[in-house]
């Protein structure tokens, strides 16, 4: 026997011609939401969405979510890129809901031909909030006045350094119920004859144990990624986690001068830390 024989012998050659099968899997684990390097957005995770569908001898795509929510729009983004996707390549998308999956959270789930959860995962809040901060009486104290110019009456919409406007409440409460609108009609649309509650709890914003939202319709089961995933396509299947690509730097940025922080962009990171950490709250994490 020759050593090219030899080597060829010992080559695990039976993985080449029969692989493994390969689910993805799509961790969103944050807020949804445009702004910010840790946001879950379609800007940050198109690449790896689409990486997610070209694995080689590909099973199904699993999206792993524990969202409180966030944005509607990369939510809605998000979820489309998944759906379009999935029937191109006609890939089953499967989702697993882990401590929560709420209000765009869920949305994102909807994604998904079949959604998973825990027992005390968190699903649902099928609706709309918007929060703020009013400064306006800080501004006062110190003596600060605050100037807005606008064209066009509806310009403005709550600014947070002037009184609430209820006019500008009212416009809001309008924008809020287009959008729960959408919502509700995304969540009939994918869960049709599924659904087996009554509307009005649905729809109410409440928020579901995983045991309680499986009575509703809201999911499909109890169970965990690897466990449904071994047991519909045997135990040598391989999870493959897909990642966003980190943000590259160039050569030159290494040796660039430290820039003064901002006390605008420090206030406004401040802001947004303590929103998202209200938001987190809201559900008990």
């Amino acid at each position: 026997m020759s050593l090219v024989d030899d080597v060829l012998e010992k080559l695990p050659l039976e993985r080449f011609r029969n692989p493994p099968p390969q689910v993805a899997v799509l961790r969103f684990d944050g807020l949804i939401g445009a702004r910010g390097p840790r946001m879950l957005s379609l800007r940050r995770f198109a690449g790896a969405i689409e990486r997610a569908f070209s694995l080689r001898n590909l099973k199904a795509v699993a999206l792993a979510v524990n969202s409180p929510g966030g944005s509607p729009v990369q939510s809605s983004l998000l979820s489309r890129r998944i759906r379009q996707l999935a029937q191109e390549k006609e890939v089953p998308v499967v989702a697993f809901a882990e401590d929560v999956a709420a209000s765009g959270g869920y949305w994102l789930a909807l994604a998904a031909d079949e959604i998973f959860a825990e027992d005390t995962s968190l699903v649902g809040s099928i609706g709309v909030i918007t929060a703020s901060f009013g400064f306006a009486e800080a501004l006062r104290r110190v003596g600060v006045q605050r100037r807005l110019y606008t064209a066009g009456e509806n310009k403005s919409l709550l600014d947070p350094f002037l009184t609430e406007d209820a006019k500008g409440v009212e416009r809001l409460t309008a924008l809020q119920r287009d959008m729960h609108e959408s919502f509700k009609d995304l969540v009939r649309g994918r869960r049709s004859a599924k659904l087996k509650g009554e509307e009005g709890t649905l729809f109410s914003g409440e928020i579901f144990t995983g045991r309680r939202a499986l009575e509703l319709g809201l999911i499909d089961g109890i169970g965990d990624i690897r466990s449904i995933m071994r047991e519909r396509y045997g135990e040598t299947v391989r999870l493959r986690v897909i990642e966003p690509e980190r943000r590259r730097f160039s050569f030159l940025s290494r040796f660039a001068l430290p820039r003064r922080p901002d006390v605008g962009d420090l206030a406004a990171d401040l802001l947004a830390r303590l929103e998202e950490r209200l938001i987190w709250a809201r559900f008990g994490l």
